[in-house]
């Protein structure tokens, strides 16, 4: 707006209406500039000013007049203090930004911390890539956490964005950590999941009315897994993309037999109680959580991220490599721009006796 203005001023003075004076217009315009610029905003918007009225002064011969003096000093003073002013507001919008990330820092690692690097029989990695630029959390949730019933995790996505998706993913992860230590039944774990999303949809005070309405409609879908002690992974699945299983080179995704709706959609919930159901998980098995901002991230030409695909190709590698080399390749797909937030936690499981996963994880390069 500094400079559209300048670019008026300077159409009038070269215009038969240059009897309009135009000096105090063109002073205002560094103050105008510090308000939204920086101070190289300013500063450019101060010489465009200054050039405007030198070339008029020059073009209209009106050097020697009092009133001529006095707009190219006020528009230094302006232009001093319109710096000073810009640079100091610059600043402590910098201090109030770096506060607000340190808190959201903060705030990510309590409410999604990073799976330990090792969890019993398991070698495990996780990450969090946020779709909105500069934030830290949002709708995604994931955990990890060694139990007396063998390692649990869960991954979930929350339908909705902003504060309330963040305190439904906080709802449902704390019910997640509490009856994790407890219930020995996955599926009693979730039912407490649940619990906790009916709990936080009606809260009174969580939320404006507005924010209240939309929320009633929110559904989280969600995945509970399980590594006992034996070769196996224990699944229990409410409408949460399949886990993908990488074993001897190849990838397998480890359907339902029957599909079920997410959490907070029980209604459509018919014939008898679910149950969690097994797969195989040998030594040197790789094991991917994830959720649907992944297989649904999508390049300019709209085609979707091949997971299974850029899962195959990674060779070997710590659990924390393969996360970082899937994060680079779904960063080239997308060109940089996530449409979805997008989590992800990788186990190994390890040789019992070696204590080491096995020479054929991953190994598909």
């Amino acid at each position: 707006m500094p400079f559209v203005i300048i670019l008026l001023g300077l159409g009038i003075e070269l215009s038969p209406a240059h009897d309009v004076y135009t000096g105090p217009l063109l002073v205002a315009m560094p103050a105008l500039a510090s308000l939204t610029m920086g101070p190289k905003g300013t500063l450019a918007a101060a010489a465009g000013a200054l050039a405007v009225s030198l070339t008029t002064t020059i073009l209209h011969e009106a050097w020697g007049g009092l009133l001529i003096y006095s707009n190219l000093l006020g528009l230094l003073v302006v232009s001093v203090a319109s710096v000073i002013t810009s640079k100091a507001v610059r600043t402590r919008r910098q201090t109030e930004l770096n506060q607000v990330r340190r808190v959201a820092v903060a705030a990510q690692r309590v409410l999604l911390r990073p799976v330990p690097a090792r969890l019993g029989p398991l070698r495990a990695a996780s990450i969090y890539l946020a779709a909105e630029t500069g934030a830290q959390i949002g709708g995604d949730l994931y955990e990890a956490v060694e139990t007396r019933y063998g390692v649990r995790m869960i991954v979930g996505d929350v339908r909705g964005k902003g504060l309330p998706a963040v305190g439904l993913a906080a709802a449902v992860l704390n019910a997640f950590r509490e009856a994790a230590h407890y219930e020995d039944d996955l599926v009693e774990v979730m039912n407490h999941c649940t619990a906790a999303l009916h709990r936080e949809r009606a809260a009174p005070g969580a939320v404006d009315q507005d924010e209240r309405e939309d929320q009633a409609e929110d559904f989280v879908t969600a995945l509970v897994a399980q590594v006992p002690d034996g070769l196996e992974v224990q699944v229990f699945n409410r409408g949460h993309p399949p886990p993908l299983l990488l074993s001897q080179g190849k990838v397998h995704a480890l359907m339902p037999s029957s599909p079920l709706p997410p959490l907070g959609l029980d209604d459509f919930i018919t014939g008898p109680p679910a149950k969690a159901e097994s797969y195989p998980l040998a030594p040197g098995d790789r094991l991917l959580l994830h959720t649907d901002g992944v297989i649904e991230a999508r390049n300019p030409d709209s085609i979707f991220f091949a997971l299974t695909e850029a899962m195959e190709t990674v060779p070997t590698c710590t659990p924390s490599q393969f996360l970082e080399q899937l994060q680079q390749a779904l960063i080239r797909h997308t060109g940089g721009h996530l449409a979805d937030d997008a989590a992800m936690i990788v186990v190994d499981r390890l040789d019992e006796e070696a204590g080491e996963p096995k020479a054929g994880v991953a190994d598909a390069s």
